[in-house]
C-alpha cells in the first residue's frame, strides 16, 4: 500500500500548482489559498490578513479587477451569488474575468462547512470555443444566404415562409406572396457585361429592402427572380406595397461607369388565408406573374382562379 505524501511535500505541490486553490472556513472567511488563487482574485501575494469572499468581492471590483461583474454593483451581484454558492456539495461553473481570461471553478463543500475552492485556466479552450462557434455560425449562414446580394437564397425563403405560415396557420388574417422578376435583364447582361448585371442585383436588392416593413421575408429564388412574404397583411396593404416596389426600381436607375441602366420588374402576388402552403402560394404568385409578362411588364397582377391554366414565368 502506498504511503501518503507528507503534507509539506503536498503543500509545495499545491503552492506551486497553475491550478488556484482556496479554502473557506464555515464562515466564508479565507483560510488559505495559493499564489494562482491570489492572483485570481487580486489579492496580495504576501497578504495573510483574514478576509471574506465578499471582502475578496468587493475590493477587486473597485479596482475593476478580478470576477467580471456585469452590473452597476458588486453587493447586488453578491446577493444572486449567495443563492448559489454553498447549495450543493460539489459544483462546476465556469466565470469570465476582466482581463478576458476564462476559468473553470469547482467547489467541493465539507458537512463541516468548510469549502475547497479549484479555479483552472480555460482560457485557449474557450478562445477555440468561439472561434468554432464562429466558424459554425458562418457556415450556416453562407448556407442560408444568397453571396451576391446577401437576401435569404431559396432554401432559406422557403423555411422561413413554411415556418411563419405554422404558426399563423390556425389564424383568421391573411397573407401575401410576391414573386418579384427583373423585366429584359438578360439586356442588361449583353450590352454591359455581366457585373453590370450582378450590380443591378444587388441594388435591386437593397431597393427591396427599403420598400418593406421589418418584419417582411425577402429572398432571391433564383437568377434574376425574388420573392417577398408579408405576414398578417390585408390585400390592401399587399398591393400598396408591391406598387411601392415597382416604383423603387423605376425610379432609382443603376448607375454603372457612364451608363444610366433603366430597371423595371414585373409582380405577380397572391393573397390567401393563413391557412395556404407555401406550394399554393408559389403556384398562383408564379401565374400572376406569367400574366404580368404576358401584359407588357413593369406592372403588378394579382392572381385569379382562371389563371392556373399553364404558367410559366417569361
Amino acid at each position: 500500500m502506498l504511503n501518503s505524501p507528507c503534507p509539506t511535500l503536498l503543500c509545495k505541490f499545491i503552492e506551486t500548482s497553475k491550478d488556484g486553490y482556496g479554502i473557506f472556513d464555515a464562515d466564508d472567511m479565507l483560510i488559505f489559498a495559493n499564489y494562482t488563487f491570489k492572483d485570481v482574485f487580486c489579492l496580495e501575494q504576501k497578504g495573510d490578513e483574514p478576509i471574506s469572499f465578499e471582502q475578496m468581492v468587493c475590493q477587486a471590483f473597485k479596482q475593476k479587477r478580478g470576477i467580471h461583474i456585469e452590473a452597476e454593483n458588486a453587493e447586488s451581484w453578491l446577493k444572486y451569488v449567495e443563492t448559489v454558492r454553498r447549495s450543493q456539495p460539489f459544483r462546476v461553473f465556469e466565470v469570465d474575468m476582466v482581463d478576458g481570461r476564462w476559468f473553470l471553478f469547482s467547489e467541493q463543500l465539507l458537512a463541516s462547512g468548510e469549502m475547497l475552492v479549484q479555479c483552472k485556466d480555460m482560457t485557449r479552450q474557450k478562445v477555440t470555443e468561439t472561434q468554432l462557434q464562429q466558424s459554425v455560425s458562418r457556415l450556416n449562414k453562407l448556407a442560408l444566404t444568397d453571396e451576391l446580394t446577401q437576401l435569404a437564397n431559396r432554401r432559406c425563403f422557403v423555411e422561413s415562409v413554411e415556418t411563419e405560415l405554422s404558426r399563423c396557420k390556425r389564424g383568421t388574417g391573411s397573407v401575401t406572396m410576391m414573386i418579384i422578376d427583373l423585366d429584359l435583364f438578360k439586356n442588361i447582361n449583353d450590352n454591359f457585361g455581366h457585373h453590370a448585371g450582378d450590380a443591378a442585383l444587388v441594388q435591386v436588392a437593397g431597393l427591396l429592402k427599403t420598400a418593406l416593413r421589418q418584419y417582411d421575408i425577402v429572398g432571391r429564388i433564383g437568377g434574376e427572380e425574388f420573392a417577398i412574404f408579408l405576414g398578417s397583411s390585408d390585400l390592401g396593404t399587399a398591393l400598396t406595397i408591391a406598387e411601392r416596389v415597382r416604383l423603387s426600381l423605376v425610379n432609382n436607375p443603376l448607375r454603372y461607369k457612364d451608363h444610366s441602366i433603366n430597371l423595371s420588374a414585373s409582380i405577380g402576388m397572391t393573397s390567401r388565408r393563413c391557412d395556404a402552403t407555401f406550394e399554393q402560394l408559389y403556384t398562383e404568385a408564379d401565374a400572376a406573374l406569367y400574366k404580368a409578362k404576358a401584359n407588357g411588364r413593369n406592372r403588378v397582377e394579382l392572381f385569379e382562379q382562371a389563371e392556373l391554366s399553364g404558367s410559366n414565368s417569361a
